[in-house]
């Protein structure tokens, strides 16, 4: 399963409604909107979807 980056879904990429590659990786969406405000703002979203660098100041 993949996640889609900008609203954080759980997405398979088998029926994601999207995808965008950057930076030489794959995000899927779970729904056009969300590919589209990816495409917008790349940068943003990117790299959350691995959950590697948390800034969020969520804790779990």
């Amino acid at each position: 399963m993949a996640k889609d980056p900008v609203c954080g879904m759980t997405v398979d990429p088998k029926t994601a409604a999207g995808k965008s590659e950057y930076k030489g990786e794959t995000y899927y969406f779970c729904s056009a909107g969300c590919k589209k405000s990816f495409d917008a703002n790349p940068d943003k979203y990117a790299g959350k979807a691995m959950g590697s660098m948390e800034h969020s100041g969520h804790h779990h």
